[in-house]
């Protein structure tokens, strides 16, 4: 997309020149960001991945671990790479998105639902944190488009692709098997194109999907089905847990936006109303694009906003199906909306800039990038001073895996203590060989109320040491506040897990 084809947007020369100048404001802001930025959690843990090459991982597949493997191999083993890394990807997204619009809407309106999508919060998140979305919303637009050439354009070929794109995108996050449900959705529905379900280009896509995913489904089968069983039930504390919390559903609705900004995500849901309100709710009368596009968008949507009533559902789960659904809406929405969504996005990113460069708010939580470098640099010096013992930590996976990318050495996770450690249960996982050594526990309190030591040993540790030492904690300071706290604790003779 040519800056000539951007200023194109039909609704006046001004207005257009403006949302051009905004959203290369944002997107310059964006790449000031990688600079400034620490290490998120989520960074640290997937590049832990990277480090230990497996066909597949506990809590989600492989993808985001090559494409970081990739980046650290070639730039080097910085928190700056591997921002660059989701970056790159997120770049070439947004390219690739362009052009599967381009197909449904033309040059001009490709371009106008190009301005809708770089002007979410859900673009920067992508381009600055290190997760399995990253690669999963490459792989969703490169399938759509490959369908609509193999569906719509006859292009028998383009199956074949898409069938190795969706298997890529399972291959990057598990929601990948929406792509493939949407495809199956859409040719039910579809009087026209429903015979594509018998004919041989349409399997040749589902061999080749299958094929694709085959490595994690061998790492399940190796072991005993871990990921599956993590993301299905137990993540959910199995159905017999689960009751009605309207919270989680206000939550949903709040951080969704947040994500896609309130303009843009209210004439989504206003305009796909609209339209299945205009076919009177029967898919069988939508126009087959459109119908197209409401399949790999309303089961997404729906099946997570009705799970949203009985479980706490993250904020980057629904991305995927925004994809089609600012393709959708872009037909629609009046060129004031988006100017108005630009300049709400411009707000949002310059507040985002002031918390980035300032943090005038410190985050009360582990999910930060605020302080990691500090704690690197400090644990460092204590295993220097306490030399010959291995560190762990036991807040999930936060700690652990920022201490594994910004110091040498390995870290250890709540395994030590007898607790599930998602992928830490997989690496160095026999905890016998750590049988009598010393250890020092690094415990992040976020919601610190003073700077002192706390008021004892916990418990906890004493039944997996002889004897246990608070050590002064460390606190990392902003502009000469304490923002950020950690308590270590020096343990002797780890008697391990019984396990």
């Amino acid at each position: 997309m040519t800056i000539k084809q951007f200023v194109r947007l039909r609704a006046g020369d001004a207005q257009s020149k403006y949302i051009l100048w905004m959203i290369m404001l944002i997107t310059g802001l964006r790449l000031t960001f990688i600079f400034i930025m620490g290490p998120m959690p989520q960074d640290a843990y997937y590049f832990f991945y990277s480090q230990h090459p497996a066909l597949s991982y506990f809590d989600h597949p492989p993808m985001i671990a090559i494409i970081l493997r990739l980046f650290t191999a070639l730039f080097g083993q910085h928190v700056i790479v591997l921002k660059i890394a989701s970056s790159c990807v997120t770049i070439l997204t947004v390219f690739l998105f362009y052009h599967a619009a381009r197909c449904f809407l033309g040059t001009n309106g490709a371009t106008k639902a190009t301005t809708l999508l770089l002007s979410t919060l859900m673009v920067t998140i992508l381009s600055l944190v290190a997760t399995p979305d990253t690669p999963l919303l490459m792989y969703w637009v490169i399938a759509i488009y490959l369908l609509y050439q193999a569906i719509f354009k006859h292009k028998n070929t383009y199956w074949i692709w898409a069938g190795v794109a969706m298997g890529l995108a399972f291959d990057s996050k598990y929601t990948g098997i929406f792509l493939p449900a949407g495809l199956v959705l859409f040719l039910l529905l579809s009087a026209t194109y429903r015979r594509q379900l018998i004919s041989k280009w349409f399997w040749f896509a589902v061999i080749l999907f299958l094929i694709v995913i085959l490595p994690v489904f061998i790492w399940n089968l190796e072991n005993n089905f871990a990921s599956f069983k993590f993301q299905g039930t137990s993540r959910m504390n199995s159905a017999s847990e689960m009751h009605l919390q309207l919270q989680y559903f206000l939550g949903l609705v709040g951080h969704q936006s947040f994500i896609i900004i309130p303009i843009l995500l209210a004439a989504i849901f206003y305009f796909v109303y609209r339209i299945l309100r205009k076919s009177k709710f029967n898919f069988f009368q939508i126009p087959e694009e459109k119908l197209f596009l409401l399949c790999f968008f309303l089961p997404l949507i729906c099946s997570f906003t009705l799970l949203s009533f009985v479980c706490w559902i993250k904020l980057n789960w629904l991305m995927p199906g925004y994809l089609t659904g600012i393709i959708l809406v872009s037909l629609y929405i009046p060129q004031k909306w988006v100017f108005r969504q630009v300049v709400f996005s411009l707000f949002l990113h310059l507040l985002l800039a002031a918390e980035l460069i300032f943090y005038p708010f410190p985050v009360r939580s582990d999910d930060t990038w605020y302080g990691w470098e500090e704690l690197g640099k400090q644990v460092t010096q204590h295993k220097r001073n306490y030399p010959n013992t291995f560190v762990f930590s036991a807040d999930g996976y936060k700690t652990s895996a920022e201490l594994n990318l910004l110091t040498t050495g390995f870290t250890y996770s709540q395994n030590i203590l007898g607790q599930q450690a998602l992928e830490f249960d997989y690496v160095h996982a026999d905890l016998s060989l750590l049988k009598g050594k010393n250890a020092l526990y690094i415990d992040s309190e976020p919601g610190f109320i003073n700077e002192a030591k706390g008021t004892q040993a916990p418990d906890y540790l004493l039944r997996y040491f002889k004897s246990v030492k608070e050590l002064s904690p460390i606190l990392i300071k902003n502009n000469g506040h304490d923002v950020r706290k950690f308590l270590v604790y020096y343990c002797v003779g780890y008697r391990g897990t019984g396990k």
